[in-house]
């Protein structure tokens, strides 16, 4: 078996034998006048008709028999059989067929529709065109790529070689675009907003920092897709917004999260939280029917329905019943006072769960607590009743000073999207955010950074408004795939070179 480096050297070669017959070995145009989808969709037609069409795309596999060659053509739409004869490409051009091209390169020809005894559409070829020669022996169809870390650093060999991960790559299109045109049916218009930040604003989330040399200033990459931004629109009186974007968090990597991917966030004034939640239901439903045209799915061993009812979870009820602690008012059920940090230690020390750090607050430990209970709650479902501390952007709820108006997706045990009422009030998201800095300084650099230049725009006055997010995530998970599997190129730490 020849080594990669003569693999390259070979094919070096064949270079050299093009380029002393004149022929360049990259061209810098193809004649093809026909997809092979179209083809083959149009091929009783064209076989009958006998007129030539031109094909062109990438040699998968070769078969050489005598004076006859095999070959399957793939050009990103389908792939088809090509038949090449010596005596209808002529001695000269079929041996220079054999001697220079390889599997991997990219062949144009020219010939006519035929079925072999066989019964295989293909295209008898009359000529052949080099369009681009290999360097690289791609990996055999058969095998693939088995090295995780190899299919993850060289992508587009894994989309090549396997349908399902191709198959992503068009899913994730027609994900994005679903939603996309769900908002755009309701008169909502696509925005970009700033992905260099002065303050991070719209999640709980650690950073990445970086510098900004023109102006001489550390700068965050952002953590949410605009939300700040796009509720001074609603400031400046655009009532629907939406952006599709990438943002960034310096956390941890899981099957579940990535630092860097793609979210979807709007906002709609004058709507109210139920009319979001009915929304962002419908919007779900149709995410499923026209993208996977079903409503069921196994998702890490549940069984999930879009169609049927939609539970409701109250986060409130769920954390005083389990843990006996109220998270509305850090009432402990058994003392009937405020949780002490020891008896709260003691709680995670029951739930086996680790809430101790520089960071250690009641607010983060009671989200540590539900985190460690949540994989119980199948959904779909909302999730309600979350204490004003824990999402310091959402309205009070006027049934409840002590929640906010917010709910959580919940699906096959995990938080899949979120939307509240938007705070509009700018003296109570001043004090929010006053509370959120006294906890950045208590050492938990995920507390949200307060944001003076948005409470002044709040001055101002801002409508009611509804908001929500969904990142990627959820493509993995009606894919019930790791979240790498389903990104394009994930980012890979770079390989040692020594």
């Amino acid at each position: 078996m020849s080594s990669i480096e003569e693999i390259r050297e070979e094919r070096l070669r064949k270079i050299k034998v093009l380029e002393e017959k004149g022929i360049s070995a990259y061209s810098d145009m193809s004649l093809r006048d026909s997809t092979i989808k179209s083809f083959l969709n149009k091929f009783s037609e064209l076989e009958n008709e006998g007129v030539n069409v031109i094909l062109a795309g990438r040699v998968m596999t070769l078969r050489q028999h005598g004076g006859l060659v095999f070959l399957d053509l793939f050009d990103g739409t389908a792939r088809v059989q090509i038949m090449l004869k010596k005596e209808d490409l002529g001695k000269e051009s079929f041996e220079l067929f054999n001697d220079v091209i390889d599997t991997g390169d990219f062949v144009e020809f020219t010939g006519i529709a035929f079925t072999t005894k066989r019964g295989a559409q293909s295209l008898q070829a009359s000529s052949w065109a080099i369009l681009t020669k290999s360097l690289q022996q791609i990996p055999d169809e058969w095998y693939g790529i088995k090295d995780e870390d190899d299919r993850f650093r060289k992508r587009y060999l894994d989309i090549l070689l396997n349908e399902e991960v191709s198959q992503i790559v068009k899913l994730r299109s027609k994900f994005w675009n679903t939603m996309r045109s769900f908002l755009l049916e309701r008169d909502f218009i696509e925005v970009d907003t700033p992905v260099l930040e002065n303050t991070t604003g719209g999640a709980e989330a650690r950073p990445f920092v970086t510098h900004h040399n023109a102006l001489d200033i550390d700068v965050y990459l952002r953590i949410s897709a605009g939300e700040l931004w796009q509720k001074r629109l609603m400031v400046a009186g655009i009532p629907k917004t939406f952006e599709i974007g990438r943002i960034f968090r310096n956390e941890g990597m899981s099957n579940e999260h990535l630092q860097d991917y793609a979210q979807l966030e709007f906002y709609s004034a004058y709507t109210s939280f139920s009319e979001g939640m009915k929304m962002v239901q419908e919007l779900y439903r149709k995410i499923v029917l026209d993208v996977f045209g079903t409503s069921e799915f196994e998702i890490k061993g549940h069984k999930i329905d879009f169609a049927k009812k939609w539970a409701v979870y109250d986060f409130s009820e769920i954390i005083t019943e389990r843990f006996g602690i109220d998270p509305r008012t850090e009432i402990s059920s058994k003392t009937g006072e405020r949780i002490t940090e020891t008896e709260l230690k003691e709680i995670c020390a029951i739930a086996g769960v680790t809430c101790e750090g520089d960071a250690f607050n009641i607010t983060r430990t009671i989200d540590i607590l539900w985190k460690s209970i949540r994989k119980e709650f199948i959904g779909p479902g909302f999730l309600i009743g979350v204490p004003v501390s824990m999402e310091p952007l959402a309205k009070r709820s006027k049934e409840n000073s002590d929640v906010v108006e917010r709910f959580q997706v919940i699906l096959a045990g995990s938080e899949m999207g979120k939307g509240f009422n938007e705070l509009n009030d700018p003296l109570d998201q001043n004090q929010r955010f006053e509370q959120q800095q006294k906890m950045r300084e208590a050492g938990d650099d995920e507390a949200q950074m307060a944001d003076s230049d948005y409470v002044e725009a709040l001055e101002y006055g801002m409508p009611p408004t509804f908001g929500f997010g969904v990142s990627e995530r959820l493509l993995s998970f009606l894919l019930d795939k790791n979240i790498r599997e389903t990104q394009l190129f994930p980012l890979m730490k770079p390989r040692d070179k020594n």
